[in-house]
């Protein structure tokens, strides 16, 4: 608990699909600290009882571990999981890009990511801009992040913000992601890629809308123009 604190911890949530996952792992963790202490008293009863009292070979005792093999084995576990699986698949919905929010909401921002050894090609298709291991976004703006790789399997993940998504060569999946405010956030290749994998991390900048259009046509407006085939034939 004392380690869950920094850049990349997923219980210091900073927008909502973080905070999604940190609400089902607190939830877990309550749940777990429960079923520990029952799980602790009931040795301790049992210990204090001895095992003559709860021998199998007595009716009552036969009785008694049937009891426990039903409503421990069979009724705890599939109720436990029933209600993880009830609570936890909301929480993924918020990953996902769906449709919904307010009316006036802003339209989620697209991004591409692929992944290399060892570092991140960040695209915005819609202007052109290209950045390498960094990421700026609007806050409070929704942010789809398309991901891919170039080489072997690698996975997105920027913990304060939302949950991870495995990058992988010839394919392209999707992840929702949101900063509630500006700030500056560490993104990780969660994947083991080779030998620098460690140091596969990004920088994700969250800025104002305003100073992120700004900067969005600053940073298109200085992207070298695409050459024409006709053009590039007469240059050779």
């Amino acid at each position: 608990m004392a380690g869950c604190k920094g850049p990349q911890s997923t219980l210091d949530p900073a927008g909502p699909s973080a905070q999604a996952i940190a609400t089902v792992w607190w939830w877990m963790f309550a749940v777990a600290v429960l079923v520990l202490i029952g799980v602790v008293a009931a040795w301790l009863l049992a210990m204090r009882r001895g095992a003559a009292s709860t021998s199998a070979l007595q009716p009552d005792g036969a009785r008694s571990e049937r009891r426990w093999l039903v409503w421990g084995g069979l009724v705890l576990p599939g109720v436990s999981i029933a209600a993880l699986v009830a609570f936890g698949s909301p929480a993924g919905l918020h990953q996902l890009p769906l449709p919904g929010g307010l009316r006036d909401a802003p339209a989620p921002l697209e991004i591409q990511a692929i992944g290399h050894q060892w570092w991140w090609e960040l695209t915005y298709p819609a202007s052109g801009v290209t950045l390498r291991n960094e990421m700026r976004i609007p806050a409070g703006r929704p942010v789809d992040v398309l991901t891919g790789s170039a080489d072997v399997i690698h996975s997105f993940w920027v913990p304060r913000l939302g949950g991870k998504l495995d990058a992988v060569p010839g394919r392209t999946f999707r992840v929702r992601l949101q900063a509630d405010k500006p700030g500056v956030y560490r993104g990780q290749c969660a994947e083991f890629c080779g030998r620098d994998h460690a140091h596969m991390t990004m920088t994700v900048i969250a800025m104002e809308a305003a100073e992120f259009e700004a900067w969005l046509a600053s940073a298109a407006s200085r992207q070298p123009a695409p050459v024409s085939a006709p053009a590039a034939a007469a240059s050779q």
